[in-house]
């Protein structure tokens, strides 16, 4: 497992981390993705890319709760990842989360993993 690339950042309600899994950067946001706390994801996702890092797996396992602020840091970053010839494959959604994809559509546009481990072997 290469670890580079690894970080965090957080502002109360949201904190994520970033670390490498071979090709892929997997960014780990744990608590609350809303408006207030947006831009905490969108960077280092944005950032990854930057660095060359196009495959994204976001660990959903630990987000508590997600708006439609957050869903479009997710699609933003879906969309610069694709044009850079990667991806963003979204994995271990709790239900809540999970339900906000399914109820708006985002789900059909994602690669969606039941679990990280799932999401790194794809």
């Amino acid at each position: 497992m290469d670890r580079g690339m690894v970080g965090s950042a957080s502002r109360g309600r949201l904190h994520v981390g970033v670390r490498r899994h071979g090709v892929s950067a997997v960014v780990t946001p744990a608590g609350e993705l809303d408006h207030h706390t947006a831009e905490l994801l969108r960077e280092p996702l944005e950032s990854c890319v930057d660095e060359g890092c196009s495959r994204l797996v976001v660990d959903c396992s630990q987000l508590e709760f997600c708006d439609s602020t957050g869903l479009n840091v997710l699609l933003g970053a879906r969309l610069k990842a694709e044009a850079a010839g990667g991806g963003v494959h979204l994995a271990g959604m709790l239900p809540v989360v999970a339900r906000v994809f399914e109820i708006t559509g985002a789900e059909a546009v994602f690669t969606v993993h039941d679990t990280l481990e799932a999401a790194l072997a794809d």
